[in-house]
């Protein structure tokens, strides 16, 4: 192994570990804020009959495929990496096969967050505001952690445009490392909304 072998491996290992730390942490974050979420449901203003509107669901479905566009986006890329001829006419169609699974990926996490939104106008048109008097303590806690996991999520669509961009700039043909963190980001923040909204379901 070359030097610049060692120094490669080294810094993919500590931008690994970053990662991991930003995951262990967010988890940390919403770990606290659904344990308040329980303990604050044996309040007696707690409501037992508020549902979830049927948007959270939709929002749900959306991250769900965004997850399987991504890991298909990641399967091209293998594809394409592995083809050894440029003039192949096979690495154009890879190309294009990555791009389209990564604008798949973008489209499904949009229309993530347009749900998410009219599923807000839905809990307003109820009655139930984040915050005054015609708030409730269960919806405030539903705001709330739709929001964070929101402000997580526009980063990672940020991440997904750079990806998309590195991509087209053909940076991942020998060090795919970028991808695949970006990847193990997006599914993270899928798993923790599919964990959200049937912890909201169950205890709301």
């Amino acid at each position: 192994m070359t030097i610049s072998d060692s120094i490669q491996v080294k810094t993919s290992k500590a931008k690994k570990m970053m990662l991991w730390f930003g995951l262990i942490s967010i988890t940390m974050t919403f770990a606290g804020l659904t344990s308040a979420f329980i303990v604050s449901s044996s309040r007696p203003d707690w409501l037992d009959s508020f549902v979830l509107p049927v948007w959270f669901t939709i929002s749900t479905a959306s991250i769900a495929l965004s997850s399987l566009f991504f890991q298909l986006a990641k399967y091209k890329l293998d594809q394409y990496v592995r083809v050894s001829l440029p003039e192949n006419i096979n690495i154009y169609i890879q190309r294009n096969n990555v791009n389209v699974f990564l604008g798949l990926t973008i489209i499904m996490a949009l229309i993530f967050v347009v749900a998410q939104f009219l599923g807000f106008e839905d809990i307003i048109s109820q009655g139930y505001y984040f915050t005054g008097p015609e708030s409730s303590i269960t919806t405030s806690y539903v705001y709330v952690l739709v929001f964070v996991h929101l402000a997580h999520l526009f980063a990672g669509i940020i991440v997904l445009t750079v990806v998309t961009t590195k991509f087209n700039r053909q940076k991942y043909e020998k060090n795919k490392l970028g991808f695949e963190m970006a990847l193990v980001f997006w599914h993270f923040l899928g798993a923790l909304w599919i964990y959200l909204f049937f912890f909201i379901k169950y205890f709301s």
